[in-house]
């Protein structure tokens, strides 16, 4: 496509050819995808856009591909809705849901990422994908290698929650459950990609595979009109997320699309593991690591690669920060699922809980527009409510039955 210059140090500024690199050789920072945006100014415009394929690949000009996209073709293109009923109960005027709980193929924000990091993959000529994951992100690059025919191995903490390890071992990939934290499967990985010429679609691959969130921003602002909102809140695991989400801002404006975007993006993490928003409170200049303990297993990185960068953004756009106990986030995931009919995951309970208190302390004013990030589906996470509901109501298949029942409901 001719639009990607190379990949680029987030901090000396050292430049790399497109290789499957992501640490920086001088400093060891991170590297990330680094574009030609005259040549891609030429092209994008919203128009093209807007005529482009219902997936998302219609931003695949800011997208780092050299050639035409193999994977993700029915990925992305999900519905921004309206939240009227929440918007009331919460007291203000203006709520959105962003709902990539219903993300093909795997339901999932994920799939955005892995669709990127696959096509690339393929570009750069592997035949074997992995992944180190807390559960979304095994589901979608078991789902994904499948479809491409690809072998896949997939590395986890052993206690991951059963729906996602069933919803990973049916693609058939090779499953490796790690007796330890997620932050200690990563590491593990990163010495298996050392060794293994495999894609490691979050280690070696991931400079490129982060900029597939960049699609859940992009849509957002086409979605409502190529308008940004006043805020953001998005669920934090390994920082990636929200950073992008920014990013797709900023790279709006620079090509013109929408006026210079205001929005103020919030990072939401769970108490048991939050240490990206208990810098933020603190003022720190340092994400401290924290082990992980928390229903929000999907978030349970202890040591975010983008930590650092998280509060960054939060920062610079005048954003916040939330922490959401468990109680809250089953509590959240209850309210979505009965005001608005999504059934989120854990991560979603903690996104809205965090949204919750930010309106009541007064970071989100009434009359402010604000969009909930949801990235998950409900069905991957069962455990966490299964014991907070009301068991069904059994009669007899008789009609005096369902009368004696109602008396009492």
């Amino acid at each position: 496509m001719g639009h990607v210059n190379g990949l680029k140090c987030r901090e000396c500024g050292e430049q790399y050819p497109i290789e499957p690199l992501h640490v920086c050789e001088l400093c060891f920072g991170p590297l990330e995808a680094s574009y030609d945006y005259e040549t891609i100014a030429e092209k994008a415009s919203r128009d093209s856009i807007e005529a482009g394929p219902r997936n998302m690949w219609r931003y695949a000009d800011l997208l780092p591909l050299d050639g035409e996209p193999t994977d993700g073709m029915d990925t992305g293109y999900t519905p921004l809705l309206r939240a009227r009923n929440l918007a009331k109960r919460l007291g203000v005027q203006e709520l959105y849901i962003k709902n990539d709980s219903v993300c093909a193929p795997t339901l999932s924000f994920k799939d955005r990422v892995v669709s990127v990091a696959l096509s690339k993959a393929k570009e750069f000529g592997f035949e074997t994908v992995a992944c180190a994951s807390t559960g979304n992100l095994a589901n979608s690059v078991a789902a994904h290698a499948a479809r491409a025919g690809l072998q896949a191995f997939i590395f986890i903490p052993a206690d991951l929650e059963i729906g996602k390890v069933l919803g990973t071992s049916i693609y058939n990939p090779r499953v490796v459950g790690i007796k330890g934290s997620y932050d200690e499967v990563n590491r593990l990985c990163s010495e298996i990609a050392g060794l293994y010429k495999w894609a490691f679609a979050n280690i070696n691959i991931r400079p490129f595979y982060a900029e597939g969130s960049k699609t859940f921003g992009f849509e957002i602002i086409e979605q409502l009109g190529w308008c940004s909102p006043d805020h953001i809140v998005v669920p934090c695991a390994g920082g990636s997320l929200i950073n992008k989400v920014r990013k797709a801002l900023d790279e709006f404006h620079r090509l013109n699309l929408i006026e210079k975007p205001r929005t103020k993006i919030h990072a939401a993490q769970a108490e048991g593991c939050g240490p990206i928003v208990t810098t933020i409170k603190e003022g720190g200049d340092f994400v401290k690591p924290v082990r992980a303990n928390t229903l929000a297993k999907s978030l349970a990185i202890g040591n975010p690669a983008d930590g650092i960068y998280a509060v960054e953004t939060t920062r610079l756009t005048g954003g916040y920060g939330a922490h959401a106990s468990d109680d809250e986030i089953v509590q959240a995931m209850q309210m979505l699922a009965g005001e608005e009919g999504v059934f989120t995951e854990t991560a979603g309970g903690v996104t809205l809980a965090a949204t919750i208190q930010l309106i009541e302390s007064g970071l989100i004013q009434p009359n402010e527009s604000v969009v909930v990030s949801i990235t998950g589906n409900g069905l991957k996470t069962l455990e966490a409510v299964q014991d907070r509901l009301p068991e069904p109501n059994i009669i007899l298949p008789r009609l005096n039955a369902f009368e004696e029942l109602m008396k009492t409901l």
